[in-house]
């Protein structure tokens, strides 16, 4: 019979599977070898894991196989493990949803396991996935958790360094998209100095291309693309086809931005096959939209308009709202070059929206950083609280010894020398104790203090009373940094203190729609600046008028703070208010179902 050449194609390939056939075989049977020994040890390390499946964790078939068994056997970390990369593979492949479920279940399951390092990593991903999507709120909600989790082990491993350098590059990067430069630049630099250490040329590739893009935003393009170049080094060098284009396309843009379209063309056309090879959309998406924008700037108006159309519909499909905002604001600039003044005014109309959303969003990402930082602070002063307590302690367990060492030596010691010498010990000692429970007492102050401010604060954001907010947000600003000044000094002035409680009111106003009526009054003999008072010692007393004495009164609240001058040793401070008596206000507590703490 005679062979065509069909019958050869069929014939070689049918050879080829039944070799790959075979070399399949020897890899599952490799691979479950492994799974088998891993199920048997149930290791707990992720770095021991990473490297027995360094090979396959890419390969989505063992992973769950990988899954399925340590479930079965209901060993947690290697579940997590298997789910975690499988949710790495679905953000790759810009199915999001996907992979936000997938890191999740992962992050569930190392929480179970008490699995600090996958904690961390599941973390760092849900915070990386979510800012695919411009999901800013959640990203830095996720990212700061893992930083502060990682950044509290009593021992950092390296392995910790690696995870708190991704906490810190992901929270510049979101600086970056809500137009901080310098703060992302500062999170990029504690980032990339970890990497250093851990020698990652990887985590130096993303680095250097981030610490470009800051300068780029900040507008120093001469900085930009020396960071760029120095990333496409890195990334050539440990042959990283995502990282190459990467930082292809960022100098491309450079390119742009310096009126170079010829040579941009030329990198972003080679970048567009690039794309296709890393299977990201993502990135597929904004090559496409790259060339389209540089295939205009020379006047190349058809395959502007295909590619970027072409970019827009991936962006559309796989839900990432910043390539859809730009990807129409292109085409609006081509369809205004065309004279196409509707479809260009549609585009410009889509881009904004979008815009605006993300922007709105940014906003809501700024204000929840802020809340971050204060639960940051919280958690710190009750670690300050606790080593105070351990000081208490050690104070009073020295004077414990002191005074028995005094009682077995009274024997010897003139008794009026005794009595003189142990007072004077306890009441030093006394003394310290007292200082320390002033500390814990403002320690506690200043996390309610803030907390109340910002909810104060949060109504005109709600509302969208900008106005307001901003006039509210400077008050706030200064009252914090009174704030912490006051909490390193044991006194401070009395006009400092009345300047701040001054602050205090305008803020808690807020919440009472500026009806209360607070005025303070001072004898002309008072030196405010003479004289030292502990620092907040007034604020709880105006608070309890506030919520105590005004909270339930419906008209003419009033607060007064008087200062007197009654004789050459004694200043007195009245706080006045015409709240509805402590009576009334210990009924109103009695019948309240809520009980406050």
């Amino acid at each position: 019979m005679k062979l065509t050449f069909k019958h050869i194609i069929i014939n070689a390939l049918a050879t080829l599977f039944l070799f790959v056939g075979f070399a399949q075989d020897k890899v599952d049977i490799d691979f479950n070898f492994q799974v088998d020994q891993i199920l048997k040890n149930q290791t707990k390390d992720y770095s021991e894991l990473n490297t027995i499946f360094k090979n396959d964790l890419k390969d989505t078939l063992k992973m769950r196989f990988l899954a399925k068994k340590s479930n079965e056997l209901n060993y947690l970390e290697g579940e997590s493990f298997a789910l975690c990369n499988l949710g790495i593979f679905f953000r790759d492949k810009s199915l999001y949803n996907q992979s936000i479920a997938f890191h999740q279940n992962a992050y569930n399951l190392a929480y179970s396991a008490e699995n600090i390092e996958l904690q961390i990593i599941n973390l760092n991903m849900l915070g990386v996935v979510n800012r695919r999507i411009d999901n800013y709120t959640k990203a830095i909600d996720y990212h700061q958790e893992a930083l502060i989790l990682a950044e509290s082990q009593p021992k950092i491993t390296q392995s910790l360094k690696q995870n708190i350098a991704v906490s810190y590059n992901s929270i510049g990067n979101i600086y970056l998209a809500i137009k901080e430069p310098d703060i992302a630049l500062d999170n990029f630099d504690k980032s990339l100095s970890l990497e250093k250490e851990n020698d990652n040329s990887l985590g130096l590739a993303m680095n250097y291309h981030n610490i470009g893009y800051a300068f780029e935003e900040k507008g120093d393009l001469d900085l930009a693309l020396e960071n760029y170049n120095k990333s496409l080094q890195y990334n050539t060098e440990i042959n990283s086809i995502k990282g190459i284009l990467i930082s292809n396309n960022s100098i491309a843009q450079i390119n742009l931005k310096r009126e170079k379209p010829e040579e941009a063309v030329k990198v972003l056309e080679k970048n567009l096959e690039l794309s296709f090879k890393t299977g990201d959309l993502y990135y597929i998406s904004s090559t496409y939209i790259g060339l389209g924008w540089a295939q205009y700037e020379i006047n190349k108006l058809q395959e502007s308009e295909f590619n970027l159309i072409q970019g827009l519909k991936i962006a559309e499909e796989r839900n990432m709202p910043s390539n859809v905002s730009l990807a129409n604001f292109h085409l609006s600039e081509l369809y205004k070059k065309k004279g196409d003044f509707k479809n260009a005014f549609e585009r410009y109309l889509i881009a904004d929206k979008i815009n605006h959303n993300i922007t709105g969003q940014q906003n809501k990402n700024y204000i929840s950083s802020l809340r971050i930082r204060y639960e940051t602070e919280k958690l710190n002063n009750e670690n300050k609280q606790y080593e105070q307590q351990l000081e208490i302690q050690e104070l009073q367990i020295k004077e414990n010894r002191r005074n028995s060492i005094v009682a077995l030596l009274g024997i010897l010691i003139v008794a009026g020398v005794f009595l003189i010498v142990g007072r004077q010990r306890r009441l030093k000692n006394e003394k310290k104790i007292v200082t320390l429970e002033q500390d814990m007492l403002r320690s506690q102050m200043n996390p309610h203090f803030i907390f109340n401010s910002l909810n104060s604060i949060k109504l005109y954001i709600i509302n969208n009373e900008k106005e307001n907010a901003v006039y509210y947000l400077n008050k706030f600003s200064k009252l914090i940094r009174k704030i912490l000044m006051a909490s390193k000094e044991k006194e401070i002035t009395l006009a400092e203190e009345l300047d701040t409680m001054k602050l205090y009111m305008n803020i808690e106003n807020i919440r009472f729609s500026n009806e209360i009526d607070y005025k303070t009054s001072i004898d002309k003999d008072v030196d405010l600046e003479a004289i030292k008072v502990p620092s907040l010692i007034l604020q709880p007393f105006l608070e309890n008028a506030l919520w105590h004495g005004l909270s339930s009164k419906k008209n003419d609240k009033k607060i007064r703070i008087d200062v007197t001058k009654e004789n050459e040793n004694i200043i007195l401070i009245s706080i006045t208010d015409n709240g509805i008596g402590r009576k009334e206000a210990e009924r109103i507590k009695r019948n309240k179902s809520l009980k406050r703490k």
